[in-house]
């Protein structure tokens, strides 16, 4: 079976795929890998831009089943392979929720977890910070649990896929709740207001060119207000989200002098205006539309010098551009491989449609943020190396002296996986 990621800019063709119900059928596949000496490498959604899960040997689809799930009163325990749309609808009818979610739910919960995604609010820290339990089978084909007080678990939640395979995970959910969503267009000068923590969940959109930026702000509300319909939402999310940005960054191909022109006109238009839903609903949105992405973790004092720079680094290598920028924040954790280890982080996104250049673009943020002590997201494209990740990112020692214990012969290794842990 041939692999690709969903950006199709990785690909991948492994020995073979084994198809797991459950942990014992993941500890024999593993087995049989090291009896083989073959790798292993868990396959999630592909939603990462790296090729942090391209399967190298034997590759592993972990369960997923949906009898698998199992509540025990804010904990859910929930396979690796189910997907996040599937959890939010699933734990909606329990009446839970997860506190905070990023802007796409196609990841698997393991996948998303292990790449360390992230959401965005002052007060909310990325996915993994809600793991309260694992079940992983190691290099050896065992299948260990690991609760809350283990230092495997406190240094592993986001593990890249380099620890084991992970067969489930058990999550602390909140009670089910709405969000209150303002979506409005406002000045660029008066953009990073928004972020100052005032709002549960805020992010900005920045489109190159534009003087203007889409403001998201998301509040936790129990009010009655504008619900979208089915077909509001199917109009705003496919019909113009999806369908009509495909058709500008089309005529942006075609006419590439006019992309100024075509940015003003979608900065203006990608707001949503008011409206109240479900959490889940409000916090994703479908993306049909490919790209490829890279985005960098700084702190929060420094995201104003951030904002700065990347909008310097379109000016100069995005006249082409038609995709924004995402401006989020996220609160500070203890999780040694995460982006916003031991400090509350901002983050910026830069994206450029598949296939359109993007090299000089990325390169000059990446060399802005790391000026400013930048930390790369795992899943999304970026030039560094272990000893450059070392350098900076201080909890990556703590998590490779567990892989090291954990897999020495390295069964979960990868050519990414080897780039960035060594």
């Amino acid at each position: 079976m041939r692999w690709r990621n969903w950006a199709g800019t990785q690909r991948a063709r492994p020995a073979r795929t084994v198809v797991a119900g459950d942990a014992a059928a993941v500890a024999e596949a593993v087995t049989a890998a090291a009896r083989d000496g073959l790798r292993v490498t868990a396959l999630g959604s592909g939603h990462s831009f790296t090729g942090v899960g391209a399967p190298d040997g034997v590759a592993i689809v972990a369960p997923s089943d949906l009898g698998l799930l199992a509540m025990d009163g804010d904990l859910a325990t929930v396979p690796a392979g189910m997907t996040l749309r599937t959890l939010n609808d699933l734990l909606w009818h329990h009446g839970r929720a997860l506190p905070n979610l990023g802007d796409i739910d196609a990841q698997t919960i393991a996948g998303a977890i292990s790449t360390g995604t992230h959401g965005t609010g002052t007060h909310h820290p990325g996915l993994a910070a809600q793991v309260r339990g694992m079940e992983i089978v190691l290099a050896d084909g065992t299948v260990e649990r690991w609760g809350p007080g283990s230092d495997e678990l406190r240094t592993g939640r986001i593990g890249l896929g380099a620890l084991g395979v992970i067969t489930s995970l058990t999550l602390a959910t909140v009670p089910a709740f709405h969000l209150h969503a303002v979506e409005e267009t406002l000045p660029l000068d008066a953009a990073l207001e928004v972020l100052d923590g005032s709002d549960d969940h805020a992010e900005l959109y920045w489109f190159p060119h534009a003087d203007v930026v889409t403001a998201k702000r998301n509040n936790r509300t129990t009010a009655d207000g504008p619900r979208r319909s089915r077909r509001a939402e199917w109009l705003g999310d496919e019909l113009l989200g999806n369908a009509g940005f495909a058709a500008l960054c089309r005529v942006g191909e075609a006419a590439p002098r006019l992309v100024p022109v075509l940015n003003r006109f979608a900065a203006a238009r990608f707001a949503a205006g008011v409206y109240i839903d479900r959490s889940y609903r409000v916090f994703t949105s479908p993306r049909r539309v490919r790209f490829v992405e890279m985005e960098y973790a700084v702190a929060c004092e420094a995201l104003p010098e951030a904002f700065a720079a990347v909008r310097r680094a379109a000016q100069r290598h995005a006249q082409e551009v038609t995709f924004p920028v995402e401006v989020r924040i996220a609160a500070g954790d203890d999780i040694p491989l995460s982006t916003a280890y031991r400090r509350d982080s901002a983050y910026l996104a830069v994206h450029v449609r598949r296939g359109r250049p993007h090299e000089a673009y990325f390169a000059a943020v990446e060399d802005a943020m790391l000026a400013l002590d930048g930390r790369p997201h795992w899943g999304k494209l970026h030039g560094l190396d272990a000893a450059a990740l070392r350098e900076r990112h201080p909890g990556v020692a703590r998590f490779t002296a567990l892989r090291d214990r954990l897999d020495p012969e390295r069964r979960f290794a990868n050519a990414y996986r080897e780039r960035v842990l060594g």
